[in-house]
């Protein structure tokens, strides 16, 4: 198992859920944290705990996005108008790794970020390597000629665990994607229950 694979799962492990509802997840066995303390009791958690949870669940789930990175998002998201949390969402739909994973065109968000860094996306026809990067409505996303037969785009596609969301337009036969519209939380298929308006008030502390 690799390094991020197991990062990954530890995640799971540490939440106690199957953030990304992967069948492989160990949260499927044993929902207990990992490490010697992990079945140890647990007391009722406060109001901060709850919102810290909340927040390390979103952000994780986005391939365990660092702090500073996730604190821009929410100074973004309270910048804009409209629901705060509705616009978090958003902003981490929009982001480059995450269309790459909701296209199925890699296995997880983890390959996604990995995928991109190493130059096998191009957006509008130009090469970006930035996770990052902020897709646009309208923006066309694809696999680069050359990357298309590698085996994790192939395996990608024949997953049955997920579905593409209906707010990309996809061409599953020449990789590409294009995103039709900015997603509201109800649209964003979570395995797991995500409370975006927690993260908000954990940040507004």
């Amino acid at each position: 198992m690799t390094k991020r694979a197991e990062a990954k799962y530890k995640i799971d492990r540490r939440l106690g859920q199957n953030i990304w509802g992967r069948p492989k997840s160990p949260v499927n066995r044993r929902e207990y944290g990992p490490g010697q303390h992990g079945q140890r009791r647990k007391g009722k958690p406060t109001d901060f705990g709850t919102q810290l949870k909340a927040k390390q669940k979103l952000k994780g789930y986005y391939g365990n996005i660092s702090e500073k990175q996730f604190r821009k998002y929410y100074a973004e998201a309270i910048r804009q108008k409209g629901d705060s949390s509705q616009n978090l969402v958003g902003l981490l739909e929009r982001r480059l790794d995450a269309v790459v994973y909701r296209c199925k065109f890699v296995a997880t968000v983890f390959a996604a970020r990995q995928f991109v860094n190493h130059g096998h996306i191009r957006v509008n026809g130009r090469r970006v390597n930035i996770a990052s990067y902020q897709v646009k409505v309208g923006d066309v996303i694809e696999v680069k000629d050359t990357s298309k037969q590698l085996a994790v785009v192939i395996e990608a596609g024949q997953l049955g665990e997920r579905d593409v969301p209906d707010y990309f337009d996809i061409d599953a036969a020449k990789f590409t994607a294009k995103m039709t519209r900015i997603p509201g939380l109800t649209e964003v298929p979570y395995p797991v229950h995500m409370e975006p308006n927690l993260v908000i008030e954990f940040y507004s502390r």
